[in-house]
């Protein structure tokens, strides 16, 4: 029993030589898909809440689709729709991109919290207080200086709660990873349980490590919110 225990948390936390651990491919795909989500998410709020049509309608049709339709629908159709396209195939650039599961899943994956964070900073934007704008208009900023000094770090600060449970479920939604077959944790505990027949031990530490690095995401944000998020704290006298 402990030696297959010890067999399973090798599986889940170390390095072989040859490949990364499922603890380690389920970071970096949620490392990687909330960064490129992050940084594509603020100009496309921006354009969310534009008044030019022509800007936020394209904008509003990314996220209303990729908020409508189930991950592992999305995952599906870029591991293996993209892939079957003839014209993908016969780039190279393209057909080495694709074939990889992992790229497929970061793109996936980055795609699909994009489009939630873009609405979140969208409603974080649009709630800033008339006032500070008002204020940096009359201090002279132009409309990229306003946005850039007051209005997007503002939205930032304030959405931060919000955008902190997108990171957790995004870390849940890591889970589908194993439809590209890709070794995350998920996919160590379904091989480690087809192996062992030791099911309540292979997805008894997953869950558990699923829930070790949910705390540990937690307790960040809400030292970030501590920290960002002072200023709204209710002050008594």
């Amino acid at each position: 029993m402990i030696d297959i225990l010890n067999q399973f948390w090798r599986a889940y936390l170390f390095w072989d030589g040859q490949r990364l651990s499922g603890l380690a491919v389920t970071l970096w795909l949620l490392v990687a898909s909330i960064s490129i989500g992050f940084v594509c998410a603020i100009p496309l709020a921006v354009a969310r809440v534009s008044n030019r049509r022509w800007l936020s309608m394209p904008v509003r049709a990314y996220t209303y689709v990729f908020r409508g339709t189930p991950l592992y629908v999305q995952l599906l159709l870029i591991y293996t729709g993209i892939y079957s396209l003839e014209f993908v195939r016969s780039h190279s650039l393209l057909d080495a991109f694709f074939r990889s599961g992992f790229h497929c899943a970061i793109l996936a994956f980055a795609m699909n919290t994009c489009a939630y964070t873009t609405e979140i900073f969208a409603g974080a934007i649009r709630s800033t207080s008339h006032g500070e704008v008002e204020a940096a208009r009359a201090y002279g900023m132009s409309w990229f200086t306003m946005y850039r000094r007051i209005v997007i770090p503002s939205a930032l600060r304030r959405a931060l709660p919000l955008y902190s449970n997108e990171v957790i479920l995004m870390l849940h939604a890591t889970t589908v990873a194993f439809t590209a077959t890709v070794p995350d944790i998920l996919k160590v505990a379904r091989d480690a349980n087809s192996a062992t027949y030791q099911s309540f031990n292979a997805f008894g530490l997953a869950a558990l490590l699923y829930l070790v690095v949910s705390f540990a995401l937690v307790a960040l944000f809400r030292r970030a919110e501590r920290r960002w998020l002072a200023y709204l704290a209710v002050r008594t006298h």
